[in-house]
């Protein structure tokens, strides 16, 4: 058999290969009740590009949640949250009549994420908000630097420079003095993070541990289904969530513009759930049980008034390929549909599904104010133009669309009626939506949400309103990269 027999079948046997492969997952997408748009994206990107397309789509197309390759199901936190959701669900239907003014108005939304994500509503708690990364580390700094008894960080990013380092040192000062530190990073994330980093700071007793290990030395797979939460909680009794990384360019900008953010510190009932988050992840990765100890316990009486005097109902949402439903979509969506007068967002990434995006447009032509924010320039250019593209039929509807000069704007934030807002970690794109951990609190507090909302006022005077005669004159070569990318928004 000649050398060029050979070659042409094992060129066959190859190509075989490579399209039954491609006829199982084309058969995966049409017969489980996939998102049709998304379906037909990667059907037409596995049948054009031959080899390539399925490699991308199995490093970065598949449902995880569908495939229940993640799942919490039969951890003792899920079968207690589930008994305390049964509890105050029937105690707010025995209450329907006599509930408060700030949860009567938002009462479908209650239920909801009672039901979706098992968030228990809680009652008396306080805040703080920052709108500067500086402001928020500097807090978070402060309030670790003081703990007594333990430190849970959760970052998407931590960095080698000198706001991680600053971290690193105080982490493990703090645990040389017998303080309990954990620590987890996602692994895409903190792609640039030196082993000798990591490895310092398990020398002196923290434990640090990657999520979603990346298993290819030298290349970037699995974006979808990373952990880009961020969490600090502090001896159970402190916590901060929101946008901010563990990172220079959240404290000063480092080598590039500012990253402005918001965070919200909590103190009251609603750390517990926090808690519960990160324990939860910490169990994914380490398959070890924090809660064993005392100190984590998670009881009913969490329900009851604790420490914190104020009168602040929330409820925390952690969504994920680990849930059975896209939870902090349908919070979006159903926040958008309950707005009545005004809906205020920031988002660095605007890549909304059909739904999210029908709702704002709705809202805006039933004679809502909605207003969205983002950033003039982006640190991903790719995101972005996929982003803008959506800026014409938003300005159709009557959208009013702010792009931030002074910086990157990283806020994810969404306000309306100055009553009811949501401060969380994630984008309003389809993989923050769809594939990511996240997380976020939803404030049912007036004073809250007319802070944010005086804050996204503010920031108006360092952005520039989008106008359609003006932003239908944009160079062609725009038009033209931001349909590109639009096309592949669903696998975005």
């Amino acid at each position: 058999m000649t050398n060029y027999s050979i070659s042409s079948i094992a060129s066959l046997l190859l190509y075989l290969f490579y399209l039954g492969l491609a006829l199982y997952f084309i058969y995966d997408l049409v017969f489980k009740k996939h998102n049709p748009v998304k379906s037909l994206s990667w059907i037409v990107v596995m049948l054009l590009l031959p080899y390539v397309g399925l490699i991308i789509y199995l490093y970065v197309g598949r449902d995880f949640r569908k495939n229940k390759i993640y799942s919490r199901k039969g951890l003792h936190d899920e079968r207690l949250k589930k008994e305390l959701t049964a509890f105050q669900l029937e105690q707010l239907n025995q209450e329907q009549n006599d509930l408060p003014e700030d949860i009567a108005l938002h009462k479908k939304l209650v239920f909801l994420v009672l039901n979706n994500s098992r968030s228990i509503l809680t009652e008396h708690n306080s805040t703080q908000l920052y709108y500067t990364g500086k402001e928020a580390l500097e807090a978070m700094y402060e309030s670790a630097l003081n703990a007594s008894h333990h430190i849970h960080l959760q970052s998407f990013i931590i960095e080698n420079d000198s706001v991680g380092t600053r971290w690193k040192n105080l982490l493990m000062e703090k645990a040389l003095k017998g303080v309990d530190v954990c620590v987890i990073y996602d692994d895409f994330g903190s792609w640039h993070l030196p082993r000798s980093f990591i490895r310092d700071m398990r020398d002196a007793g923290v434990h640090i541990e990657p999520f979603g290990k990346v298993g290819f030395p030298g290349i970037r797979v699995m974006i979808n289904y990373r952990n880009h939460r961020k969490l600090l909680i502090v001896d159970g009794e402190e916590g901060f969530l929101g946008g901010v990384n563990i990172a220079d360019r959240y404290y000063d900008g480092g080598s590039s513009m500012e990253w402005r953010d918001t965070q919200i510190r909590i103190r009251g009932e609603a750390v517990k759930q926090l808690e519960s988050s990160f324990l939860m992840d910490w169990y994914f990765i380490t398959h070890k049980n924090l809660r064993r100890r005392r100190h984590y316990s998670y009881q009913l009486s969490y329900l009851q008034e604790d420490s914190v005097p104020e009168t602040c109902y929330m409820q925390i949402v952690s969504s994920g390929p680990d849930s059975d439903w896209a939870d902090i979509m349908q919070l979006y969506l159903t926040i958008i549909t309950e707005a009545r007068n005004r809906i205020s967002i920031n988002t660095p990434y605007f890549i909304p599904n059909e739904s999210i995006l029908n709702a704002l447009r709705t809202a805006a032509l039933g004679g809502v104010e909605v207003r969205i924010m983002l950033p003039l320039e982006s640190d991903a250019r790719f995101v972005h133009y996929a982003s803008l593209s959506y800026v014409t039929e938003l300005l159709d509807a009557g959208v009013k669309v702010y792009l931030y000069t002074k910086g990157f704007i990283h806020s994810k934030t969404i306000s309306i009626d100055g009553r009811c807002c949501v401060i969380g970690s994630a984008n309003l794109d389809n993989r923050s939506l769809e594939h990511h951990f996240e997380v976020g609190a939803i404030i049912y507090n007036p004073g809250v949400s007319s802070r944010v909302e005086d804050e996204f006022d503010r920031c108006i005077g360092d952005s520039r309103l989008i106008v359609s005669r003006t932003w239908d004159k944009r160079p062609f070569r725009h038009k033209v990269y931001e349909q590109l990318t639009r096309l592949l928004s669903p696998l975005l």
